[in-house]
């Protein structure tokens, strides 16, 4: 079956978790709510947009390959904020707006936000028959996006390209076998005069985790339940669903 295979890296990525009060933690990989969100933005769909979003959750299967989960870094986060009273009858479309009232009336709030340091994982997709793109079609989106693309926070723009291809394969598992050795003998012809390569050979796939909608591959060492089925943009509601993660060999 074709599954489209991509990659994301970056020095540094948020992956969303559950928050609560000024706490912004991150998973150690990518959830369903980014994968969608990230397709959407390289189809150029706006983020109010909840049907086609909602379409790219249902009809597509999600898999991810992880190479390096990074390390941690905390944020200490301090942002200036009107009041709710200061806002009543003026026009708050944008950030300008929200700080052209005087100094006094502003107040501070402290969040802590975390991130994670050069991580890396692969991304595996499977449409189903009901599905509104094809994988070719989200593949040359990957290529060309409409809008800029990034791993959770404006702040943390891709480091490589996305290189999205389509393989054919029984599994996400394969897949991904497939496609890092495609991409290392791509990147084992690019060498200096002296014959050393001059990009560093991609990782190893170390877990791969994934839900409804694809076949992951190998026995679930975990079945998990997490929060991040996007349900309504505005609101930020997300609901449970199920996960599975294999562990295929021991993490740097």
């Amino acid at each position: 079956m074709p599954l489209l295979v991509f990659q994301l890296q970056a020095p540094l990525a948020s992956w969303g978790d559950t928050a609560v009060g000024e706490y912004r933690p991150s998973h150690d990989y990518p959830g369903i709510s980014m994968l969608v969100g990230l397709l959407g933005a390289a189809l150029g769909l706006r983020r109010e947009n909840e049907a086609a979003h909602a379409a790219l959750r249902d009809h597509y299967g999600y898999a991810v390959g992880v190479q390096s989960s990074g390390k941690l870094l905390r944020d200490y986060h301090t942002a200036q904020v009107p009041s709710q009273a200061s806002l009543k009858k003026r026009p708050h479309a944008s950030r300008r707006d929200e700080l052209a009232i005087p100094k006094h009336d502003l107040n501070t709030i402290l969040s802590t936000r975390d991130y994670r340091q050069d991580s890396a994982c692969l991304v595996a997709v499977q449409a189903s028959g009901q599905g509104p793109y094809a994988l070719e079609a989200l593949a040359e989106a990957l290529r060309k996006p409409r809008f800029v693309l990034y791993l959770g926070r404006k702040a943390c723009p891709p480091a490589a390209p996305l290189h999205p291809r389509i393989m054919t394969a029984a599994t996400a598992d394969a897949a991904f076998d497939a496609y890092l050795a495609e991409l290392t003998a791509e990147i084992d012809k690019h060498r200096d005069r002296s014959g050393a390569p001059l990009l560093r050979a991609p990782g190893e796939v170390v877990r791969i985790a994934w839900g409804h909608g694809i076949e992951g591959g190998p026995t679930p060492d975990l079945t998990t339940t997490r929060k991040d089925h996007p349900i309504r943009r505005k609101g930020w509601q997300f609901g449970d669903r199920t996960e599975h993660v294999a562990l295929m060999r021991k993490e740097a």
